[in-house]
């Protein structure tokens, strides 16, 4: 059951796949900041929001491309 939940959700959905790209990296993006530079959990986290909401957007962008291109 969940092996056909993931199937569906990743099997060639772009969208959902730049999602879930772009939660994990928020997570990871305030746990380094936070530690990396001693930034409040408040700072940490804008930085997290912010950044990865591009790099999700540039992912999706990218991963689309890539399909459409692949042989």
């Amino acid at each position: 059951m969940i092996n056909s939940i993931l199937k569906y959700l990743v099997g060639g959905n772009s969208f959902i796949l730049a999602v879930v790209y772009t939660l994990g990296h928020m997570i990871i993006a305030i746990t380094c900041v936070m530690l990396i530079t001693g930034a409040s959990f408040e700072l940490a986290a804008l930085d997290a929001i912010i950044e990865p909401m591009i790099n999700g957007v540039w992912f999706w962008i990218l991963h689309t491309t890539w399909k459409k291109y692949q042989l």
